[in-house]
């Protein structure tokens, strides 16, 4: 399902802290990762291109 320029819906992270105010929504395009916080959505998003988003999440899942 694609939302607005083009890009998959937002989803939102399924891990947060415990008390569950570190959630950021991530929205993938073809050429772009969008990231915002889930708690202030006025600020813009976050944008990194794929490879960069997969060295972060290589990072951050320890690989």
């Amino acid at each position: 399902m694609r939302g607005a320029g083009g890009c998959t819906l937002r989803q939102r992270t399924g891990y947060s802290r415990s008390q569950g105010d570190s959630c950021v929504e991530v929205a993938l395009a073809e050429q772009a990762v969008h990231v915002r916080d889930s708690k202030d959505i006025t600020r813009p998003d976050f944008t990194v291109g794929p490879e960069g988003w997969t060295r972060f999440v290589r990072y951050a899942a320890g690989f």
